[in-house]
């Protein structure tokens, strides 16, 4: 059965924001009727994600690592904008237990591989498709899946595979990543319509 509530949603990013970008132009354009994107942190404070959420008009702001792993830090700058969901894109910081305890079932991240393959601590961004490539695979694609204690490792909710060519370098299958990216979103929306408090 489908819940009809609105989430208040964070997004939490460090790096330039594409994926964040996408989820603001998703939500927030009235259309959608289960969440809004209320916030975007980032743990890097001249991360270009600031730059994107000030163009998109929503709320920003960025904090140490020392602060991320304080609760009486990080949960009152979440209960400010009333988060009861939380989004991770391109987000690389591993999520402190404090924070999964309070949001169980309820922090999604995109990982730019098929998991479990390519995960895991220190492997993101251009790493990953460096290390696809010089293994030879012959498809990579993307993982969302819901966070849990370890690196990469939370429940699959959905993948989606491209092909990889004897051509490919790692800037061209980042490409074909950031195309596959384009569905979080509508995945996103379709986990919070069948998630059950």
């Amino acid at each position: 059965m489908e819940n009809n509530r609105l989430y208040n949603v964070a997004v939490l990013a460090s790096g330039s924001g594409t994926n964040a970008e996408n989820m603001v132009n998703f939500f927030n354009s009235g259309q959608r009727k289960n969440a809004i994107i209320r916030v975007i942190l980032t743990n890097k404070k001249d991360a270009y994600v600031l730059q994107r959420a000030a163009r998109l008009g929503v709320p920003s702001g960025s904090f140490t690592y020392k602060e991320f792993q304080n609760p009486c830090f990080f949960l009152p700058l979440l209960d400010k904008y009333n988060i009861d969901f939380i989004v991770l894109a391109g987000f690389l910081l591993k999520v402190p237990e404090y924070l999964i305890e309070k949001y169980p079932k309820k922090i999604l991240n995109i990982h730019p591989a098929l998991l479990p393959h390519y995960g895991g601590k220190g492997m993101y961004g251009e790493r990953v498709h460096q290390a696809v490539i010089a293994a030879g695979e012959k498809e990579s694609g993307i993982t969302i899946h819901v966070i849990d204690k370890n690196y990469d490792q939370g429940v699959t909710i959905y993948q989606a595979k491209c092909s990889i060519s004897p051509e490919d370098t790692p800037e061209s299958l980042a490409a074909k990543i950031h195309e596959l990216e384009k569905a979080y979103p509508c995945v996103t929306e379709k986990y919070l319509s069948l998630l059950s408090d």
